[in-house]
């Protein structure tokens, strides 16, 4: 499908966002607007692929892939990149379905709360709200973990704490992080390169795990909101984020196939089931599963 490229400037930044597919849509129908955080589009590419008679949206975060910032900020915050996207929906016709991954269903989230009118279907695919848990404080305390962890040693001993804490199955332990394994065990570097910048180890996205959802707001928006959770994924820690939440929201948690990245096709060397999860994404958005 032809991808056209285009920037839109906003208060402190510029986003760069893709759209594949005209605009207005010939059958008339709103955009899917395809959000990650603190992936930008280029996680997107295969499951666009998979909507050929869909006009579908990518776009990066702010500070994130090809959008540039401004305000002289590091930090990301779902409040922040909501009101991003609700200029850019503005942009694009006024309405949406979305589906947000990750941090993108948190941003997700927080829009609909804030702007319910700018989405038809919202899909959140296991959103890392860790204030819903009810183990919360560990989950929180594991996190503050791997971030010590990379700020004194570096990108691949960060990122090896970072595994570990998502292949926690169940509870946190309150000594999480006492033993961590050794990057090699995962093909990851162990020099430390210096660099203290990664959006995902750093604490700059700590806005993120933090949120807590609006649920008085979700309920009675007039988006129709679904929370989903990877097969792959059960009783790890955005398994159980997404179900404390649906369950929060009076919904089952609707199950997809594969795990976290389980749209991948080979971006960023994972691969899922980007078919299978195309067509279980259909099916949601048509209201059928």
């Amino acid at each position: 499908m032809p991808k056209t490229t285009l920037t839109l400037d906003v208060p402190g930044a510029t986003l760069t966002y893709d759209i594949r597919g005209s605009l207005p849509a010939a059958d008339g129908r709103v955009p899917l607007l395809l959000v990650g955080q603190p992936m930008d589009a280029s996680g997107f590419g295969t499951l666009a692929s998979h909507f050929p008679d869909r006009t579908v949206v990518t776009y990066d975060p702010r500070g994130l892939g090809r959008s540039t910032r401004s305000d002289g900020d590091l930090t990301n915050s779902p409040q922040q990149q909501a009101e991003d996207l609700h200029r850019l929906i503005g942009e694009l016709g006024g309405s949406v379905d979305l589906f947000g991954s990750s941090g993108g269903a948190v941003t997700g989230l927080h829009l609909v709360a804030t702007h319910p009118q700018d989405v038809r279907v919202l899909v959140a695919h296991e959103p890392p709200v860790l204030s819903v848990l009810p183990d919360a404080a560990q989950a929180f305390a594991a996190e503050q973990r791997v971030q010590e962890v990379y700020h004194q040693r570096g990108w691949g001993a960060g990122m090896a704490a970072f595994i570990a804490l998502t292949s926690v199955q169940g509870p946190f332990p309150d000594d999480f992080g006492r033993e961590l394994p050794d990057p090699a065990t995962f093909g990851l570097p162990t020099a430390d390169d210096g660099s203290r910048v990664d959006p995902l180890l750093s604490g700059a996205s700590n806005a993120v795990t933090a949120y807590r959802p609006d649920v008085a707001a979700l309920t009675g928006a007039p988006t129709r909101v679904v929370v989903a959770g990877g097969v792959e994924s059960q009783d790890t820690l955005t398994w159980r984020t997404s179900a404390a939440l649906a369950d929060a929201l009076g919904q089952p948690l609707t199950v997809f196939p594969s795990n976290h990245g389980g749209f991948l096709g080979g971006e960023f060397g994972q691969a899922g089931q980007p078919e299978a999860f195309a067509a279980r994404l259909r099916e949601v958005l048509d209201g059928a599963g």
